[in-house]
């Protein structure tokens, strides 16, 4: 009895080690902050919206519009005067508000005439994740409950009207202003649902490409240690850093192998969104152009390049393949941060210390930056470009350092061997 407790002890204490059990806590830490996220989508959808209200006339249906808007939203701005719409929009943005609503003076006077009342809504759309479109469904409640009212007092009314008009009596004109660019005749939900599939399918197959490609590498520098491949190329007269750049790049074909499949791929999936709008005579598209998608494939490349050297410098402190499969873990959680942060909110919504953060992972960029590519915001995507460019570079240089070192070969990194290098790096 005593021999298997002391080899249940003995494989315990194996398998419980800091690098099993830091993995576990981060990732119960990750599910739980996205616990809370979706928590205050809870308490966000039960928060009246923000809107500001121009009445033209308060006649009998246009009043029972007027108070279910006040019963359903707080409303910061009330006019009867159409003039005022601009002083209306920027009362609006003051207030962090949602939407506009213009119910014109012949709103009442159409039902009577068998044709649908319309009410005009200008949007305020301040991001395109998950959670920004909270506030537009509660919105697009409140006109539910409008026309539900309105349809309900036609029929105890006995009304003559068409059975069309009883039924949806109400119709709207709207327009959604998101990234300063007016969209006609488009709601947030539309602009939400196709930048939606692009937020979650791009994080998620980026987040699969860095950690398959990642473990890849690790456990190859582990295994080259374990069958001591390593250990015999290092003792051959072969310059260490011809031996780092060729490791680097062959990660970096790899790289350029996978971001050449998925950018094939991509291309076709990101050719088919061609939803657009008029500004006057003027049409948006925001498909992506040859352009955005090669300035997106240099993004790509570079970070995966950034992820394989970042993975080689793991697998330099592997001891073996076993303990290899735990170092994999900080560039997962790197990947899956951003992937959830992007899929559930917008970063120009974030606040300016998880907009540090965000920006501060260099895998989040390519995660960011087909968005940011639509709207034309060729400034993020080429600083990104710079910061994970430099990111890389540092990566590789720490390869460099330790591939001269005795770290691989002894497991720890001889202080006269820093002292010398530290001379040699300075003398330059």
């Amino acid at each position: 009895m005593s021999a298997l407790t002391n080899i249940i002890k003995k494989e315990v204490k194996e398998l419980l080690t800091p690098a099993t059990i830091l993995p576990i806590v981060f990732v119960a830490i990750l599910f739980g902050s996205i616990g809370n996220t979706i928590g205050d989508i809870g308490e966000e959808a039960s928060q009246a919206p923000t809107i500001a209200l121009i009445n033209e006339q308060n006649t009998s249906y246009s009043s029972i519009a007027s108070k279910i808007i006040y019963n359903n939203a707080e409303v910061v701005y009330n006019s009867t005067d159409i003039s005022n719409k601009e002083i209306a929009f920027e009362k609006l943005k003051e207030k962090e508000g949602i939407a506009l609503f213009i119910i014109p003076k012949d709103f009442s006077e159409n039902i009577k005439n068998n044709n649908p009342g319309e009410i005009e809504i200008f949007w305020i759309m301040e991001g395109a994740g998950i959670m920004n479109s909270i506030s537009s469904s509660s919105v697009e409640n409140i006109l539910w409950i409008i026309n539900n009212h309105i349809s309900k007092t036609l029929i105890k009314d006995n009304s003559s009207l068409n059975a069309s008009v009883v039924l949806s009596p109400i119709t709207r004109s709207e327009t959604t202003n998101f990234k300063g660019i007016d969209f006609k005749d488009v709601s947030p939900s539309v602009l939400i649902g196709m930048m939606a599939s692009q937020s979650m399918m791009i994080p998620i197959i980026m987040m699969m490409i860095i950690i398959i490609s990642g473990q890849m590498v690790i456990s190859s520098m582990a295994l080259e240690k374990e069958n001591k491949t390593l250990e015999t190329l290092l003792t051959l007269p072969i310059k260490r850093t011809s031996i780092v750049s060729g490791k680097i790049l062959a990660s970096a074909i790899v790289g350029l192998f996978l971001a050449l499949i998925y950018m094939i791929g991509m291309g076709y999936y990101m050719m088919s969104f061609n939803i657009g709008s008029s500004i006057g005579t003027v049409n948006i598209d925001l498909s992506m152009s040859m352009f955005d998608i090669l300035l997106f494939g240099i993004l790509l490349f570079i970070t995966l390049v950034a992820a394989l050297s970042l993975c080689m410098l793991l697998g330099t402190m592997a001891k073996n393949y076993k303990s290899a499969q735990t170092l994999i873990f900080p560039v997962v959680l790197m990947s899956m941060f951003p992937m959830f942060i992007t899929m559930f909110t917008d970063f120009d919504t974030l606040p300016l210390a998880f907009k540090t953060l965000l920006f501060a992972i260099p895998f989040s960029h390519p995660m960011m930056a087909p968005r940011a590519l639509m709207f034309d915001d060729y400034l993020f995507v080429i600083g990104g470009i710079i910061y994970v460019s430099i990111f890389t570079v540092i990566v590789i240089a720490l390869v460099v350092w330790i591939f001269k070192t005795d770290r691989l070969l002894t497991g720890s990194i001889n202080k006269n061997k820093i002292f010398e290098y530290r001379k040699k790096f300075f003398k330059r």
